[in-house]
């Protein structure tokens, strides 16, 4: 599939077929593509959770949702067959910059404008996304409720050194994925959103 189709064609998808697996080529290529995504001071301070059996997706969605009565997107987001939890690393980053070849020779997190580990994480499930379109699946990104990270960790044994930044559902599309009531606002074309040379 040429680039620009892949770009085009990337969704979220939020309905899966239970029944047909990832196949372990097309995991390992997701995970391959994903470790090549950029990273400040080439920290590469990620990490990936695989949650494949049908015993650790239900323990996921336990421990990031609860055990109460499950609403229809619940249901059909966890017929997917394959979860990735990317995980970001602080302290990867601040160690990084405080080795000689970056200049700085504290760890001072203030010097950050932004937490890179959080967005380079991101740009690393995103190149997750694109692989699943380009093997003709469907993925989805979403987030870990903030109230649930710890009962996330502690079902999973994450260290507090590694935060999940979200999921990545992985699978191929279910009959009843639809396209979300939000893409009726439509997309915002590039004349809205760039601003060349001043704001």
């Amino acid at each position: 599939m040429e680039f620009a189709d892949v770009v085009r064609r990337r969704r979220m998808v939020r309905d899966y077929d239970p029944d047909r697996p990832v196949p372990p080529e097309v995991l390992e290529r997701l995970l391959e593509h994903a470790i090549r995504a950029p990273s400040a001071g080439f920290s590469q301070g990620w990490a990936f959770l695989v949650l494949e059996s049908a015993e650790e997706r239900s323990r996921f969605w336990t421990a990031t949702t609860g055990d109460g009565p499950r609403d229809p997107w619940l249901v059909r987001m966890s017929r997917a067959p394959l979860l990735v939890v990317p995980l970001s690393s602080k302290a990867a980053y601040l160690d990084r910059y405080a080795e000689p070849d970056k200049g700085w020779t504290d760890r001072d997190e203030a010097r950050w404008p932004v937490p890179y580990w959080d967005v380079d994480t991101g740009m690393a499930a995103l190149l997750m996304l694109l692989t699943a379109v380009d093997e003709g699946l469907g993925a989805c990104f979403f987030g870990v409720p903030a109230e649930r990270v710890d009962a996330f960790r502690a079902a999973f044994g994450v260290p507090d050194t590694h935060r999940p930044v979200g999921c990545v559902s992985v699978g191929y599309p279910g009959a009843a994925d639809r396209r979300s009531p939000s893409l009726r606002r439509g997309r915002r074309s590039v004349e809205e959103v760039v601003h060349r040379g001043r704001w």
